[in-house]
């Protein structure tokens, strides 16, 4: 994701609904964050995210930096307590398991599953194909058509052949389409064409008929020229029989640009196609340095994307890119900016981690 999140107009059906079905209590969310402004007279340690998100009958995962996992106690803790499943943030990448041609290193993609399996976690693959972290050797120039397809059906076999029947979820195409909702003029499209996209389905789905397949893209929360012709592309391939299981927005947003308020509406519109939804890369970003108005203005849309996601009955996870600002990709993205995690860099919960939490123990007292 490397766009800022567009500005979405308020008053659709499912507006009103992300305001009433998931009010919250009291006049502030950030107001009840007893753990970060040191409240009293709770002495017993909340649930986790996870615990509440199965309750509400949701996933709550997390992007892992398998580096922090690693070398970080603290971290390590907060990812196999508080989450029920986990996204590898970069080890699974091209460039990442297959650095020289031919030659895999699965090392680092390795522990995390067998981390998340001790832990009792669910497993996303990112990314099998993607127009960004491509290995140095995989050059457009030198390859024609015919070779490039079948460096990419080998990729894509030998990946998820590899982690069969651990991977819950696989991205397998990753930010396909421009914001003007046209296919993304990346190698994959150059030299293949639009075609690349449903052989990648085929070609993940044969290597692991279980796991789950989903289209993933940025900007796509609410209704607009992408998310449409998204919409119009997954069901031109559905109706063609091509194994595409489900649609990962990634919710990237940002306090100085609106909030997709009709998330709810563009989700249900994949669901009725019989697709599955996920959030899968949560975050609020923030011109630094951040007050608690803009704290208050992230936790509200924190709050909208997990709302949407509760009101979508086939949204069964909400991933957030990261949770701690210490190993936010943030900062060097988007110079200026940060602080878009839901808890600090003391590992403190935010007023966004309060909302998340409120409104899974609602959902699950509506169930």
């Amino acid at each position: 994701m490397l766009k800022t999140m567009h500005s979405v107009a308020v008053g659709s059906a499912a507006a009103v609904l992300l305001v009433t079905a998931f009010a919250l209590p009291g006049a502030s969310a950030a107001g009840n964050d007893t753990a970060r402004h040191g409240g009293k007279g709770h002495s017993a340690a909340p649930q986790s995210l996870g615990d509440l998100g199965r309750k509400a009958g949701v996933r709550i995962g997390t992007a892992v930096d398998t580096t922090a996992l690693a070398e970080d106690a603290a971290y390590r803790a907060r990812v196999a307590g508080e989450f029920s499943s986990v996204t590898a943030e970069n080890v699974m990448k091209w460039e990442a398991v297959e650095p020289q041609r031919g030659t895999y290193d699965w090392a680092a993609a390795d522990r995390l599953v067998g981390f998340a399996k001790k832990s009792g976690q669910l497993v996303r693959g990112h990314t099998l194909v993607w127009h960004n972290q491509l290995p140095a050797w995989l050059d457009e120039d030198d390859v024609t058509p015919a070779e490039l397809r079948k460096i990419l059906h080998r990729h894509i076999t030998d990946q998820v052949t590899h982690f069969k029947g651990r991977i819950w979820q696989w991205d397998v195409v990753n930010e396909a389409f421009d914001d003007d909702g046209t296919l993304r003029d990346s190698i994959w499209l150059r030299k293949l064409g639009p075609g690349y996209i449903a052989d990648a389905f085929r070609w993940a789905h044969e290597a692991d008929p279980k796991a789950r397949l989903f289209i993933n893209d940025y900007d796509i929360e609410g209704v607009n020229a992408k998310s449409t012709a998204l919409y119009e592309l997954v069901g031109t391939l559905r109706k063609q029989h091509v194994p595409v299981h489900g649609v990962g927005i990634q919710g990237h947003l940002a306090v100085q640009c609106s909030a997709p308020h009709d998330i709810a509406d563009n989700m249900l519109r994949f669901d009725r196609l019989g697709l599955g939804t996920a959030i899968t890369e949560a975050d609020v970003r923030i011109p630094l340095p951040a007050d608690s108005t803009e704290y208050e203005a992230q936790a509200e849309g924190c709050g909208v994307l997990l709302r949407g996601c509760l009101l979508t009955p086939g949204c069964d996870d909400f991933t957030v890119r990261g949770f701690t600002d210490t190993y936010s990709w943030v900062p060097d993205t988007f110079p200026g900016e940060g602080a878009a995690n839901i808890f600090d860099e003391n590992y403190a919960p935010k007023p966004a981690c309060s909302t998340l939490r409120q409104t899974l123990t609602l959902a699950a007292d509506r169930r």
